[in-house]
Formats: C-alpha cells, structure tokens, sequence
C-alpha cells in the first residue's frame, strides 16, 4: 500500500510488522500500538541528550510520539509507549509545531518512535521543513512503510536491540525483531546512503545505529558490531554503543536484566567496538539514570 491509499482519519493498518490489520479512527486507540489514526504527542520540544551530530549545539527538536510497535519489558518511556498518555493533533498542528521547533533553533526535527504515524508524517513531509528530518526508532520497521519516506527523512536513527529471535522474544515480544530490523536497517541505508556531516559536525544525511547493551548480554552487543561492520563500508554509518540502561518498566518479571549495568560489561564492549574500527560513540556510565528520561508532560503539543 502506498503513502496515498492511507486515509488520514480511518484505515486498515498495516504500517508495521505487526499487520494487525486494525480499523484505526481519527481519535480512538485501537490495534497492537493502541493509538488513533491521528498522531498522538507527548512532548516537543529542543533535546539535548542524542548523539552529539544529532543534538548539536541547540539541541535537535523532538517530537515525542504516544504509542510503539514493540512491548520492550525495559521501556523507560513506559507511559508514553504503552499506557497511551499524550494528546491527539491534527496533521497541520503537528506541522506547525515542526515549525516552532526549528524557530527556537533545532538544528533538525527529530521524529521519536514514529511509526505507527508513517501515513500521517509522509503527508506532512510532503513539503521540506528546511533542515534535517530524523526518524528516530526502535528498529522494527516494514520496508514497505519505510519506502513511504523516501525523500522525505534526511537521517534514520534506528536501534537495533537483537539479533537472537529468543531475546527479541522474551524483551520486546517480537521474535521477527532481528530479521526485520536487519532488512529495515538495510533500505534505510539505500534511502539515504553514507554519512555526511556539515562544517560544524552536524549531520546532514546519512543513518546512526544504535545499540543499548543489556545486563548480562555483551555477547548479543558483539554480535550487533559484527553485523555492522560486515554490512556498511568503513565510515558509511555512525553506532552508538548506549549504557545507559537502567532497570525501569517490568524488569522485575526478569531477574537476568534486573540490575543495573556492570562497569566490566559496559567497558568490555566498548573495547569490542574500538577494535573493530566503528565509527561512532559510547557513553560514560553516569548516563544510567533516570534523571534523563523526559518529562512527558506535553510540553510544546
């Protein structure tokens, strides 16, 4: 289906893996994601705390989506992601607030877990906003809905959280997870090729993968690097090695991730990653905690 046989205020959904095929109405949750046909926000407003080519100086304008295709029993934005929380928009006030985002200096305008809102977002896009669109993601994507944004995102900021279908499993209820993150990751790079940065170190076009290494699991986030390095040319992508993990959501149904992250594990892959000559960036381990997960209090909507 393409971007034009989506209507805005009621359709059969099939925007993600999922395809549950739901009939989504302008206002009402319904389906895998719960959400209306309309996009629903949380928060918009300038963000400091991404990858420093994405944040900038400024900040990059995030625009915070209610709603995720992925039930991640880790998930720090629990009650914008699956209890709903956020207010609905129509499709011109989500683009005047495109607008207000880069007229308080956003260097770009970063779309967070947007999926569930493709139909509605290639609309907006239709016209450029003037600096870079971000589609910033859990990595569980159809290539179909991602070929609705071609020419529309200047840069995909896709996690890629596993490549074992049990893990995907057991933490995200998607054994399909590593293969179609995999083939979404794989268009991505299609659609907008290697990374380009402009004069001042701000990226311009191009894909920056991430990974959040989980207690207990540095042998996943090895194998997450090798893939990287196998399929990208040296330097064509950016990775973010995330140890910010905190244990929030359910994880108390799940001993093994229970716990913060260990120094050893988070250096470990660090070390993993510098040898095997990603381009990219780590975190310092003081960024495990909760103090920044935003405050979802719909600021900017």
């Amino acid at each position: 289906m393409s971007a034009v046989e989506y209507e805005t205020n009621v359709f059969r959904c099939d925007l993600c893996p999922r395809r549950c095929n739901a009939l989504r109405i302008e206002t009402e949750g319904r389906g895998f994601c719960g959400m209306p046909s309309q996009p629903r926000l949380a928060r918009a407003a300038l963000h400091q705390w991404e990858e420093p080519p994405v944040s900038g100086t400024r900040g990059s304008g995030a625009v915070f989506f209610s709603g995720c295709t992925l039930r991640c029993v880790f998930c720090q934005n629990e009650p914008i992601s699956h209890q709903g929380l956020g207010k609905t928009v129509t499709v011109s006030r989500l683009r005047e607030i495109f607008g207000e985002l880069i007229a308080q200096g956003a260097h770009n305008v970063n779309l967070v877990s947007p999926t569930p809102y493709a139909h509605v977002i290639a609309q907006t896009l239709e016209q450029p906003v003037g600096v870079p669109v971000v589609w910033n993601t859990g990595g569980y994507e159809r290539v179909e809905t991602l070929r609705m944004l071609e020419g529309k995102v200047d840069v995909y900021l896709p996690d890629l959280k596993y490549l074992d279908p049990e893990k995907a499993a057991r933490y995200s209820g998607a054994a399909d997870y590593p293969q179609r993150a995999t083939e979404a990751i794989l268009e991505m790079y299609r659609q907008v090729g290697p990374v380009e940065l402009d004069e001042n170190g701000l990226i311009r076009r191009g894909l920056i993968i991430r990974h959040l290494i989980l207690p207990g699991q540095v042998r996943e986030a090895k194998a997450v690097m090798d893939w990287v390095s196998e399929q990208f040319p040296p330097g064509s992508v950016l990775f973010s090695l995330m140890s910010q993990y905190v244990p929030l959501g359910r994880v108390a149904d799940f001993p093994e991730i229970n716990r913060p992250l260990r120094k050893g594990e988070a250096k470990s892959a660090a070390d993993y990653m510098a040898n095997l000559g990603l381009n990219g960036f780590t975190q310092e381990q003081d960024a495990a905690s909760a103090r920044y997960v935003p405050n979802f209090d719909l600021t900017g909507v």
